[in-house]
């Protein structure tokens, strides 16, 4: 029998969840639980297809569509993700998920389909070259760990030991929305609702976990991170102003690696950054080599890329106005302009 491409029901999720775990090109981003993320977060419309065969699932591609008069108009695999794209037993299931996709593409009228891939998988398409990832193997040993952290770092984290942080983990997002919502303002970045962190919590559950760094009882930083197979990712973080005072990001990131190794997880992905960036930098003061992300493009009804970089000249004047809305005018604000970013 040939494959037949679907729309994925309620019904399939479960089965999806299982192709996502047991194949080695999935990555969290392609959880169903996705699906139900940006519908009720953002209110986006999604088309998460799969490839099947003989009864059995070949391949699946979670597609999302943003419309904006702002910035454009498009289908994603994935909006608000990292990692994305097909993700398939062979090349042929691969290309007909791309088909689908294009001709969805074309009838929606979008101005672009994207693909967010780990890998390059379309070397002739329009590609970004603006972000990369961090990744690293997690030592068995937690001293080990700590040591292979370069030395300026090192004193870092350190330093946050010697304040006497300590660290929780949360289960109500409050004191994590409290520190990350701080740290955008300041970056002068729209924030994310609170409605949008709540429902990844409820619907990852223990695979979303918030690590919140505290100083004599007080939020200093937070980060909410993700669980997949052996691999911990750290998504969402930021810190009050008084956490660069207190070493507490430093912190909070060894934190979350020695509490992964302990719990025996393999693998410290520490996301995407853009070139160039403090974030960047950050990372790659902790010893991460970056390895480069293929962002691929299928141009549909615009003749160029998107291109809503922060550091695009256009939005300087926009990041630091924003920087000087009061902090509650801007969490009111912010979620009606980030949610069209994707």
């Amino acid at each position: 029998m040939s494959v037949t491409i679907h729309e994925m029901r309620p019904e399939d999720s479960v089965r999806w969840d299982l192709f996502v775990m047991n194949h080695p090109e999935a990555t969290f981003f392609h959880r169903s639980g996705w699906k139900t993320v940006i519908e009720k977060a953002f209110g986006h419309r999604t088309w998460f297809l799969y490839a099947e065969k003989n009864g059995e699932l070949q391949g699946i591609l979670p597609l999302a569509e943003v419309r904006s008069l702002l910035f454009g108009h498009s289908l994603s695999a994935l909006p608000f993700c990292v990692y994305g794209g097909v993700v398939a037993e062979n090349n042929l299931v691969r290309e007909q998920l791309e088909l689908a996709a294009q001709e969805l593409a074309e009838q929606l009228k979008v101005d672009y389909l994207e693909f967010r891939n780990f890998h390059s998988v379309h070397a002739d398409w329009p590609r970004k070259d603006l972000y990369v990832t961090f990744r690293k193997e997690i030592d068995p040993d937690v001293e080990r760990n700590m040591l292979a952290i370069p030395r300026k770092q090192r004193a870092m984290v350190r330093k946050g030991i010697k304040y006497g942080l300590v660290s929780e983990i949360d289960q109500s997002i409050d004191r994590f929305f409290y520190a990350y919502s701080n740290s955008v303002h300041r970056l002068g970045t729209p924030v994310f609702a609170k409605k949008y962190f709540r429902l990844l919590k409820d619907v990852f559950a223990e695979d979303c976990e918030l690590l919140t760094i505290v100083k004599d009882g007080k939020t200093i930083s937070s980060v909410m991170s993700f669980y997949f197979r052996n691999e911990v990712l750290p998504y969402y973080g930021g810190g009050t102003e008084e956490a660069r005072q207190f070493a507490a990001n430093d912190f909070m990131y060894w934190e979350l690696m020695r509490n992964s190794c302990e719990k025996g997880l393999k693998v410290f992905d520490f996301g995407r950054s853009k070139r160039n960036s403090g974030s960047y930098s950050f990372k790659a003061n902790w010893g991460f080599e970056p390895q480069p992300l293929h962002y691929e493009y299928r141009l549909i009804h615009s003749s160029a890329i998107p291109d809503h970089n922060p550091s695009n000249p256009k939005y300087q004047f926009f990041i630091k106005a924003w920087q000087k809305i009061p902090l509650t005018i801007a969490n009111l604000i912010g979620p009606h302009i980030v949610k069209n970013l994707g």
